[in-house]
């Protein structure tokens, strides 16, 4: 899922210097929603796994 965040940031990035700015802002949205969701759920693996352990 991160692959998908570098690679959303990345095309927002080169598009927006390019002067693509309608492509560069809806990359960078969907980056930034797919960095959120994967932020998410390394707090909830990380929590399971910590109470796996005890």
């Amino acid at each position: 899922m991160l692959n998908w965040t570098l690679t959303f940031l990345v095309v927002a990035l080169i598009a927006g210097f390019l002067g693509f700015s309608g492509i560069a802002a809806s990359a960078a949205a969907i980056a930034k929603i797919l960095f959120y969701i994967f932020v998410a759920f390394f707090i909830l693996s990380f929590l399971f796994g910590l109470t796996r352990r005890v």
